[in-house]
């Protein structure tokens, strides 16, 4: 058979993917550009009016790990008690529910106004959750705070002064991380998260683009949250969904850099699996809900434009997996000769490369002084986002094709605490299909490194190298975890 129609098709397919790359890794460039633009544009603030009453919600399942020190936390906010409501929404099927009710006693004698709200079924996961307790919710804004966050004590004297106009909905604030220098894993999390806290959320909200709600750390109007429709459960990622519904609606945003929220980064891989398929499905199903609505809306074209874009850049992970599958092939291609013209203008693909790197390099510049030994991750981080391609290129399938799943937790241990002594809230991995799919990705991919050593490609030994790299950590961790966790 000839080789030719073959080699062709390898090519095709390979330009695509990277064509495909590039168009959402231009990303960098398009943040890097309005970061310049709108650098000193200073958002304007307002006082506080402490007479304005404010409900808190804190949704909660199974978090007998972190649910005291949450509640703790929470009751030491500075804020008059008289105009605080509490809502600790519990849906857990454990002890966690007689250890909220001990210390909901103990703070209601202190004089908290602070509630146990418990559901019959766990009936829209999350959502759900926030949607019934808002009927009762006492507060003109409604602040949410997940497990596994610590609110500072001046959460509210710094975000209520800037719902000085009546048309702000939401303020949502900077995550910070408790957990980042516990191992590689969280260190390369936590630089992931920065690029979108640090850059995107800030240039998007300076911008005029659209911003979205990250699930906790911020505080909404409840007026907005009621005219947007109020929570939905229709997607794994309720607070996206909102949020864009919200601005659809007219609705504003505020997003502050400065003001940050500690939280704890998922510490073992199955965690980090769950979470990113979560979040990676529910913006694929997000966008399928609403980008009709967007184009057909009567929001700038530039505004449809981004906002295609926010909800469908995850459109990218297939595009990595078939890059990785094609690497090999395009070897022998290029080994073989035949169309060095076009195997040499892919060189302009290295541009996804910079783009991405100038924008987390920046994220890490703009918050710490050791930036430039923090940048020393990013290959890390690529390595990792290739090795998580079948997780969530699986998250990307699903969500295209309409199949609903679970909303699945991210078990939460308070940092420091033992793992291995929390095991039952682990989730418990076994040997499955995808597994054996990232393990045979390692040996593939370490074939394509040794191949281009062979061929001497030095320009694509890199790249072969993080792709085994990626597949290697995620694969090797996730059985570690399975032998951990069963046996």
């Amino acid at each position: 058979m000839d080789s030719f129609p073959f080699s062709e098709l390898i090519l095709i397919l390979y330009t695509i993917s990277l064509s495909i790359l590039l168009l959402f890794s231009s990303h960098g460039f398009v943040m890097l550009y309005y970061n310049n633009k709108f650098k000193k544009r200073d958002l304007r603030e307002g006082s506080i009016d402490t007479s304005k009453i404010v409900t808190i919600q804190l949704p909660l399942y199974n978090e007998v790990n972190v649910a005291e020190r949450l509640i703790n936390a929470v009751c030491k906010i500075d804020y008059p008690k008289k105009n605080l409501e509490i809502q600790v929404l519990d849906d857990s099927t454990d002890e966690t529910t007689k250890i909220v009710s001990d210390l909901i006693l103990l703070k209601k004698s202190h004089g908290f106004n602070i509630k146990h709200i418990l559901r019959d079924s766990r009936v829209g996961y999350k959502a759900g959750a926030l949607k019934e307790s808002l009927q009762s919710a006492e507060g003109e804004f409604i602040a949410i705070f997940d497990a596994d966050f610590i609110p500072q004590t001046n959460f509210l004297q710094k975000t209520l002064p800037h719902f000085h106009s009546p048309e702000i909905g939401m303020v949502q604030t900077r995550w910070e991380h408790l957990n980042e220098m516990h191992s590689l894993l969280t260190k390369v999390q936590a630089f992931a998260l920065n690029g979108h806290f640090v850059i995107e959320q800030e240039v998007r909200n300076k911008s005029g683009f659209f911003i979205n709600f990250n699930g906790t750390g911020g505080i909404w109007r409840k007026e907005c949250i009621e005219d947007s429709g109020n929570w939905h459960s229709d997607t794994l990622t309720e607070d996206l969904d909102l949020s864009f519904r919200a601005q659809i609606k007219g609705w504003s945003f505020i997003y502050l850099k400065d003001v940050t929220t500690p939280s704890e980064l998922p510490s073992e891989i199955s965690s980090l699996k769950t979470q990113q398929f979560r979040w990676t499905k529910g913006a694929i199903e997000t966008a399928k809900k609403l980008l009709p609505t967007i184009w057909k809306s009567k929001l700038k074209f530039r505004t449809k434009l981004y906002s295609t874009f926010h909800l469908t850049n995850n459109l990218v992970f297939p595009f990595v997996l078939l890059t990785g599958v094609l690497n090999v092939p395009l070897l022998f291609i290029k080994n073989g000769g035949e169309f060095n013209f076009v195997i040499n203008f892919m060189s302009i693909f290295i541009l996804a490369f910079i783009s991405t790197f100038l924008l987390y390099v920046l994220a890490q510049k703009n918050i710490h002084r050791d930036w430039i030994k923090r940048g020393l991750i990013f290959p890390i981080f690529v390595s990792g986002s290739m090795g998580m391609a079948i997780n969530n290129s699986r998250a990307v399938l699903e969500g295209i094709l309409n199949k609903k799943s679970e909303f699945i937790r991210t078990p939460k241990f308070s940092s420091g605490d033992d793992i291995q002594k929390q095991k039952k809230y682990l989730s418990t991995p076994k040997i499955s299909i995808q597994l054996m799919l990232e393990i045979l990705f390692t040996i593939y991919s370490f074939a394509g490194v040794i191949i281009a050593i062979y061929f001497l490609e030095l320009a694509a030994i890199p790249f072969h190298l993080m792709f085994f790299v990626g597949f290697f950590s995620v694969s090797s961790l996730s059985l570690k975890q399975v032998i951990v966790n069963n046996y």
